[in-house]
């Protein structure tokens, strides 16, 4: 009975199998979700992701834009994990939950018709992990597999790849071993024609090589996406019909023509104030004028500006190379830093590039405080952590604080992935390095300029960087076959324009790329020119700004910091150290003022903002995992006498004794004769007696 009823319900289940970077892909649907609109299983290797597409019946009144949304939902079971904390389920999504996310929609929200009104989720279910087979990787596959079957109108598919480089070798979907060793992150999505995604994170990679593991992945990509539109062919269902949200054309000719002049004057300005002051009173003009024969005017205003000023950017752009603060396409905007602008912060910076603002903040803290990471990746914790605000002030916008969105952290966490490659190591710095970028003026660009203002904040705190980092973006305008870049593109250009690719490195290589696009996709020449122009951009800037405010990192850390040293003991040597229920430790603690941190490996880093309660801490652990060597000769200080010997401290805490007959050569009556206390001689180690005590020479120490 059971068997004919499960026979029956999955009469439509259908598997595809591929073959992706050496392991097998397999697509499954029929199964599972048969409500959603579009549905697929996804096994690649042992990793397994559920992805579901839902559109609404009908369009969401009120709205100009497309409401997407992208949701990677981890699930601790993947991975043989029960969650954290007190209610043992999962919470909000963790930050990677939210950066994968934002790399899934960023290739496919360009994609959808302009005018779609429909509700869109994407929901990608993680299952099951698999270190060598990235989940993110088949969750983005997933989402346009299921986006493509589904009857939601949508120009796909698409295909994403993540490339690793080692050992100077370009790596398809590198493994978890592979990927500890790679110098590149890299995750590209593509059309069959272009690139649509670009994310990165690299360890001062050349343009070259970036540009050559890009294009390798288009060309596998191309490969998967015929995989795609032959699940397509066979199962895709027909997308349906939805109202246009279109504006109308004659409406929009009319009114164009009655303000364009003006709308025209309004934009030529380099001070966004100026330009929003100007603005204003077309707005209610139009309001006024047009209300009688539109009567829905008030509505579609606001994208019946947007229309307008994006019309004469492009068109000064594309007809005239004229920007709207009259710079060159090559030229950056005004350029200022400033370091060390708060005393009892431990390193600050502020990086201003036109009217765009951001003011980076440094603590340095014990190893103590790094980030614990509850989540499917083996990372556990992380050490440097670098988070974004981007205030209501800061655009000029009278709203209140709230907690930081998905933009935020996605920006906190480009600008982090792009010092990384040049921090110093723990045991170089045995520091744990939090960051704050406060974005206090916004007009373009603000995660690049939160880069700068890390490396300002870095050097100027005593961070030992390898090489300052700089960001800059590049924009691009396009029309038919034509197109052209601008370099340190202003908010308007962002907002009117097709593309923001951002690139943030040294002189030497790339550490990061974010790239987002509003059209279908970029050509290999864009490409390889926006990484061009990105590099020059941001040598100027390394060069003519950061180095100008501090050539170097500061050789000490601020009178304010945590001193910090760093020491090794043996690990059967740390129940010692710690003592029985942490009597050990805490006495040192309690004793010196030091915070002692110890890792399982033996590692031990003390920290106090006074540098001799470190030296006094290290003193006494020293002298509790010290082993004296048979034959060896120390330095000792008399501590007490007694008749038949001397007890000395030969090492921190470690005392022995000298016996009458080994102070010197010839015979000793007295011990006071030859010694008092305080007073220091040189010992040799013989050895330790019956009774557990140090045996200790003078006599053979003299020889």
């Amino acid at each position: 009975m059971t068997e004919m009823f499960t026979q029956k319900v999955f009469d439509n289940y259908k598997t595809y199998e591929y073959e992706l970077a050496g392991r097998k892909l397999v697509v499954e649907n029929g199964k599972m979700a048969g409500l959603a609109n579009g549905s697929v299983l996804i096994r690649y290797g042992e990793t397994v992701i559920l992805a579901c597409a839902t559109a609404s019946a009908a369009p969401r009144d009120g709205i100009d834009f497309l409401p997407l949304s992208v949701d990677y939902e981890e699930r601790m079971y993947a991975v043989g994990r029960i969650p954290g904390g007190y209610l043992k389920r999962e919470g909000k999504p963790s930050e990677k939950a939210i950066l994968t996310s934002r790399v899934i929609d960023r290739p496919i929200r360009p994609l959808f018709p302009k005018d779609l009104r429909n509700d869109v989720n994407l929901s990608l279910t993680v299952l099951s992990v698999d270190p060598d087979c990235s989940p993110e990787i088949a969750a983005m596959i997933g989402a346009s597999i299921a986006l493509s079957i589904s009857d939601i109108p949508w120009n796909g598919p698409i295909g994403g790849l993540f490339m690793g480089m080692v050992d100077g070798k370009i790596v398809i979907n590198p493994t978890f071993e592979q990927r500890a060793k790679s110098t590149l992150e890299l995750t590209v999505a593509a059309s069959e024609k272009k690139v649509v995604m670009i994310e990165a994170g690299a360890k001062e990679v050349s343009d070259e090589d970036m540009y050559d593991a890009i294009m390798l992945a288009h060309e596998e990509i191309k490969k998967l996406i015929k995989f795609i539109n032959g699940i397509v062919d066979e199962i895709g269902k027909p997308k349906f019909a939805y109202p246009s949200c279109e504006l109308d054309h004659d409406m929009f000719d009319e009114i164009f023509a009655y303000c364009e002049e003006r709308i025209m004057f309004a934009l030529d300005t380099d001070d966004k104030n100026v330009r929003d002051a100007r603005i204003q009173p077309i707005i209610e003009d139009i309001a006024a004028n047009f209300a009688e024969k539109y009567p829905d005017i008030n509505v579609i205003l606001p994208e019946l500006m947007y229309k307008m000023q994006k019309k004469i950017v492009r068109r000064w752009l594309l007809e005239d190379g004229k920007r709207v603060d009259g710079r060159r396409l090559d030229e950056i905007r005004p350029l200022t830093a400033e370091v060390g602008m708060f005393k009892r912060v431990h390193g600050s910076g502020m990086f201003t590039r036109g009217q765009t603002q951001v003011m980076t903040l440094a603590t340095l803290g014990p190893i103590s405080e790094v980030q614990m990471l509850d989540g499917l990746d083996e990372e556990t914790e992380k050490r440097y952590m670098h988070h974004y605000n981007m205030p209501g002030y800061s655009t000029g916008e009278a709203k209140a604080s709230r907690s930081p969105g998905r933009r935020e952290i996605g920006h906190g966490a480009l600008a982090e992935r792009s010092l990384v490659p040049v921090l110093p190591s723990v045991e170089e710095f045995p520091y744990a390095i939090r960051l704050v970028s406060e974005v206090i003026s916004s007009n373009g660009s603000t995660s690049q300029a939160s880069v700068c203002g890390s490396t300002l904040a870095l050097m100027d705190a005593g961070v030992p960087i390898k090489a300052p980092v700089a960001g800059i973006s590049c924009g691009l305008i396009t029309e038919g076959e034509r197109w052209m870049t601008m370099i340190d593109i202003q908010g308007l250009e962002d907002f009117y324009g097709d593309m923001d690719f951002k690139v943030a490195g040294t002189h030497k290589g790339i550490t990061s790329i974010q790239m987002d696009l509003k059209i279908d996709g970029l050509t290999p020449e864009i490409i390889k020119e926006a990484l061009r122009v990105t590099h020059l951009g941001r040598d100027q800037i390394i060069d003519e700004v950061i180095l100008k405010a501090i050539p170097e990192a500061r050789k000490e850390v601020s009178d304010f910091a945590p001193k910090m040293v760093s020491m090794k003991i043996k690990p059967e040597k740390i129940r010692e150290v710690i003592g029985t229920g942490g009597k050990v430790i805490q006495k040192i603690v309690a004793d010196t003022g030091a915070k002692v941190d110890i890792e399982d490996d033996g590692s031990v880093f003390i920290s106090a903002i006074d540098k001799n309660a470190i030296e006094a801490a290290r003193a006494i652990i020293a002298g509790i995992v010290f082993e004296p060597e048979v034959g060896a000769i120390y330095n000792a200080k008399v501590t007490r006498i007694i008749p038949i010997g001397a007890f000395v401290e030969y090492a921190p805490g470690r005392e022995g004794l000298v016996h009458i007959s080994k102070l010197a050569k010839e015979r000793t009556e007295k011990v006071e004769d030859v010694c008092n206390v305080g007073d220091e001689m040189l010992v040799k180690f013989l050895g330790i007696d019956e009774k557990g005590r140090a045996n200790l020479s003078r006599k053979d120490a003299l020889q």
